[in-house]
């Protein structure tokens, strides 16, 4: 399973999901339901590279890959 990485990465840089929200010019709904979307498929390309350039980051701290036996 791979983890997406924004909350954790917003955490560290004291900014927030709207901050997010205004920099990809999305909506909260859908910022919400691609990092936490229980059967996260597919994710848009323009959404990663838009949160790497937003919060500064590389896909390697943007994303991490579980076992799906360690997520519960």
């Amino acid at each position: 399973m791979i983890i997406i990485n924004v909350e954790k990465l917003l955490k560290q840089q004291n900014k927030t999901k709207s901050w997010l929200c205004d920099e990809l010019d999305i909506s909260l709904y859908n910022l919400n339901k691609a990092i936490k979307g229980k059967k996260k498929k597919c994710i848009s390309y323009k959404y990663l590279e838009g949160f790497c350039k937003a919060l500064n980051c590389s896909f390697d701290e943007l994303l991490t890959i579980v076992d799906d036996e360690d997520v519960e």
